[in-house]
C-alpha cells in the first residue's frame, strides 16, 4: 500500500491549522526568526516503526528548507533508544510540527505493533488479520496502512468498496436470503458480496443464498468450526466480534479465512517516541 503524498498533506494540514491556528505564541515570541536547530527522533519502546515519513513530511510542509537523515524506515523493529531520524531546519518550524509530527508517528506505530502482535499469533494457520472501519475520522488512510505495515491485511476503505449486508440491513429486507436477492442483481461484476451471521441457521441461508463472504459474528469457536465445515470453500468465512489476543489463536485454528479486528484502529496504545532538539546551528 503506497500513500499518495496529496492525501497526506491534506491530513497534515488539517492537524497543523488545528494545533497553530495562526500563531504559535510561544515560539513565535521567544525564538528568533533566523535560529536553526538539530533534532532527534528516538524510541523509548520496543515496536514497529510506522509513519516516520509522514512525521518528516509535517516539517517540510512547514518548511522546505528543512534536511532530514532516516536512520529506520516503515517496517522496521525498533527497541528503546533507538535513533530513528535527524533533522535541521529552523527552530520556530521544529518546535510548531513536534507535537503534530509525534502524534501521527506514534499512534500509527501502535498500530503496527499492535497488528504485528497479532498476526505472529495465527502464524502458521489459514487466517488473515484484517481492520475494520472503526478509524478515526480523517485518519482512515494512515491508520489502514499502518495495519500493512504491521504484516495485517485492509478490509473495506469505505462503503464503496464492497456490499456487506450487516444485521440491520438484512432486519429491514426480511432476512437474509430477501436481502441477498434484492441486492445482487443490482450488483457490478467487480463487487463482492460480504454477509454477517449471526447463528449456524444464517450462516447456511447464507450459503445458500450465494454470499461470497460470510461474517461469523460473536460466535463460539465451536460454532465457527462447523460454519467453516458447512460452508466447505464455496464462501470466505471471517470471524468478527469478541476476539482478542486471549483467544485469538483459538479462533485462527477453526479454519477461518479472515479475523477482522475493530482494535487495531479504534483502541490501540500509541508506541512510545520522542524527539529532541539536541543542538542549535549557526547560519
Amino acid at each position: 500500500m503506497v500513500l499518495p503524498k496529496f492525501y497526506v498533506d491534506d491530513i497534515i494540514k488539517t492537524a497543523l491549522k488545528e494545533d497553530i491556528n495562526y500563531i504559535d505564541t510561544t515560539t513565535d515570541l521567544m525564538i528568533p526568526e533566523e535560529s536553526w536547530s538539530a533534532a532527534t527522533f528516538i524510541a523509548k519502546a520496543e515496536g514497529v516503526l510506522c509513519g516516520i515519513e509522514v512525521a518528516i513530511r509535517v516539517f517540510t510542509l512547514l518548511d522546505d528548507s528543512v534536511k532530514f537523515t532516516l536512520y529506520k524506515k516503515d517496517g522496521d523493529r525498533i527497541s528503546f533508544g533507538d535513533k530513528i531520524a535527524d533533522i535541521e531546519g529552523p527552530t520556530r518550524e521544529l518546535l510548531k510540527g513536534e507535537r503534530t509530527a509525534l502524534n501521527l508517528l506514534q499512534h500509527m506505530s501502535g498500530i503496527a505493533t499492535k497488528t504485528n502482535q497479532c498476526v505472529q499469533i495465527v502464524k502458521g494457520t489459514r487466517a488473515a488479520i484484517t481492520d475494520t472501519r472503526k478509524t478515526m475520522p480523517g485518519l482512515r488512510a494512515l491508520q489502514k496502512y499502518a495495519v500493512t505495515v504491521g504484516g495485517g491485511k485492509n478490509h473495506r476503505f469505505n462503503l464503496s468498496d464492497g456490499a456487506m449486508l450487516k444485521d440491520n440491513h438484512i432486519d429491514a429486507a426480511g432476512g437474509i436470503t430477501a436481502a441477498v436477492k434484492a441486492i445482487r442483481s443490482r450488483l457490478g461484476h467487480m463487487v463482492r458480496l460480504e454477509v454477517e451471521t449471526r447463528n449456524l441457521d444464517e450462516v447456511r441461508e447464507a450459503i445458500e443464498a450465494g454470499a461470497d463472504i460470510i461474517m461469523l459474528d460473536n460466535m463460539n469457536c465451536e460454532q465457527m468450526k462447523e460454519a467453516v465445515q458447512l460452508a466447505n470453500g464455496r464462501a470466505l468465512m471471517e470471524a468478527s466480534g469478541g476476539i482478542t489476543e486471549e483467544n485469538l489463536r483459538e479462533v485462527a485454528e477453526t479454519g477461518v479465512d479472515i479475523i477482522s479486528l475493530g482494535a487495531l484502529t479504534h483502541s490501540v496504545k500509541a508506541l512510545d517516541i520522542s524527539m529532541k532538539i539536541i543542538s542549535k546551528i549557526s547560519k
